[in-house]
């Protein structure tokens, strides 16, 4: 039995898995965990480069488990993993995040408590190749959602009794909303160490990702009548649409254009988030 369970699904991640498995190694913690890489339909090395940390985790008495399933989806993968953890304590990882060392110490410590929580770090987005992503980033990451909430993109946490708030992950495109929003916003607790998240390079690719996100919000609010009714979001005021167009007319424009594009056509069909 671990009092932590980390829980990576993974998806042809093996560009990726190394450097969030590496900071993961370099948690500064006392609590023992165990990290389950649930690896689903790889067709590359990303289960093979898992396990070759196996002995390293060991090393510090941890333990890592990885589950390598040719059936495809997130959500599966999810379940997989969730159907042999141990911990009380659950963290649900992208393959792409890198933790600061003294985030899963900050998770579990403001986790520790009777009632129902969630809990997610200071989301940094990583440095990327494309001026427009770079751009888009700048802006994406001032909104009142990011700036406000406990967004949890790429990285969240819940204890026990949070946990118990949902039984299997439901097929659908969006499980991370449908995970913070079993929570009200009073449930959804911050901490401050950072952790790095990458967006999709290129125009076209944020396109077809905010296509999907907003799909899987109307599926949210078709299979779950009133779920959205706690998301808690902050308005977006035309004061601040001003003044992020007025310091950055760059970034500002890029999103619009974005946001214009997504709404030309609707598009459900799976991307992942960078």
């Amino acid at each position: 039995m671990f009092e932590i369970s980390v829980i990576i699904p993974a998806n042809n991640e093996e560009a990726y898995i190394g450097p969030c498995l590496e900071a993961l190694l370099a948690q500064v913690i006392a609590h023992r965990a165990e990290v389950i890489v649930s690896a689903n339909a790889c067709t590359d090395k990303t289960a093979d480069i898992a396990r070759s940390y196996a002995q390293r985790f060991e090393q510090r008495d941890w333990h890592l488990e990885v589950l390598d399933s040719e059936e495809g989806g997130k959500p599966a993968a999810l379940n997989r993993a969730d159907a042999v953890a141990t911990g009380g304590t659950r963290v649900y990882l992208d393959a792409d995040v890198v933790m600061s060392p003294m985030l899963l110490d900050a998770l579990v410590k403001v986790l520790d408590r009777t009632e129902p929580a969630y809990a997610s770090g200071d989301l940094k987005v990583s440095s990327a190749q494309s001026w427009v992503t770079r751009a888009y980033g700048r802006i994406w990451t001032r909104l009142p959602f990011m700036t406000e909430g406990v967004p949890g993109a790429g990285l969240f946490a819940v204890n026990a009794a949070g946990r118990a708030r949902w039984e299997a992950f439901p097929q659908i495109i969006s499980d991370d909303t449908f995970v913070r929003l079993q929570f009200t916003p009073d449930e959804r607790l911050p901490v401050s160490p950072p952790y790095s998240w990458p967006l999709v390079e290129g125009f076209q690719a944020l396109v077809r990702v905010r296509r999907r996100q907003d799909a899987g919000v109307a599926e949210l609010a078709r299979l779950y009548p009133g779920i959205l009714d706690r998301e808690g979001k902050a308005p977006l005021k035309a004061g601040h649409l001003l003044r992020l167009a007025l310091t950055d007319p760059i970034g500002f424009g890029v999103y619009v254009a974005v946001s214009l594009s997504v709404r030309s056509r609707s598009d459900s069909a799976w991307s992942r988030g960078r």
